[in-house]
C-alpha cells in the first residue's frame, strides 16, 4: 500500500476521522463545503494514494436514518458516474468493526437538497446526497475511491432543525470510528491498483 488520502469538507469531520490514525498511513485534508471548493482543493492535491471522501451526508430516501453509514457504490455528479468497486470490501470492514453500513449510490449536488428533489433522487435509486464527493471523485479518476457518509438528515429529519446539533454530535462519534477502518481498507487493496 502506498498510503491513503482522506478528504473531508469540514474541519470537524477531518478532526474526527484523524483520531487514531497514524500520520504516516493517511493524509487528511479539508476541502471546504460545496463542489466549487472541493474542485479547487482537488486541483491542488497530488493523487498518488487511495482516496476516501468522508463526512456527514443526507439520506435521499427512507432506507437510511440519522447515524447510519452509507458507503457509495458509485458517485453521481453532473451527468457522470464514478464507480466505487471496492465499496463491498469497505462495508465488510466497517461491519467487522461494529459499524454496519449500507452500500448504494451517492449523488453530489451543488446545494442542500430538500423535499421533492430528495424524493426524486431516491426514485432514481440514490441512497444519499452530499456536496463535495463528485469533484473529488472526478479528480481521483484511476485511483481506488471510497466515499463514506454518516447520515445527519433525512426526508423526515431535515437539516435545518434544532435536532441537527444532537444528530451531528452522534455522527461525529461515528466518523471518528471510521478512520482506522479506512486505513485497513486501503491496506487490503491489491498493490497493482495503487501503482
Amino acid at each position: 500500500m502506498t498510503g491513503l488520502l482522506i478528504c473531508a469538507a469540514l474541519g470537524i469531520e477531518a478532526r474526527a476521522v484523524r483520531r487514531g490514525l497514524p500520520a504516516h498511513l493517511a493524509r487528511v485534508v479539508v476541502t471546504g463545503i460545496g463542489p466549487r471548493r472541493a474542485a479547487r482543493a482537488a486541483a491542488g492535491l497530488a493523487w498518488r494514494e487511495a482516496v476516501a471522501v468522508v463526512g456527514f451526508g443526507g439520506a435521499a430516501g427512507r432506507s437510511l436514518r440519522p447515524g447510519d453509514i452509507l458507503v457509495a457504490s458509485e458517485v453521481r455528479f453532473r451527468g457522470r458516474v464514478h464507480p466505487c468497486p471496492s465499496a463491498p470490501l469497505l462495508a465488510g470492514e466497517l461491519a467487522d468493526a461494529g459499524l454496519p453500513a449500507q452500500v448504494g449510490p451517492l449523488v453530489t449536488a451543488d446545494h442542500v437538497v430538500r423535499g421533492a428533489e430528495r424524493h426524486r433522487l431516491a426514485a432514481e435509486g440514490a441512497y444519499g446526497v452530499d456536496m463535495e464527493t463528485g469533484p473529488l471523485a472526478r479528480a481521483a479518476a484511476g485511483r481506488p475511491l471510497a466515499a463514506v457518509r454518516v447520515i445527519v438528515d433525512t426526508p423526515e429529519a431535515p437539516l435545518l432543525s434544532l435536532a441537527t446539533l444532537t444528530r451531528g454530535v452522534a455522527a461525529r462519534r461515528t466518523l471518528a470510528a471510521v478512520g482506522p477502518v479506512l486505513v485497513r481498507w486501503a491496506a487490503l487493496l491489491p498493490e497493482e491498483v495503487l501503482s
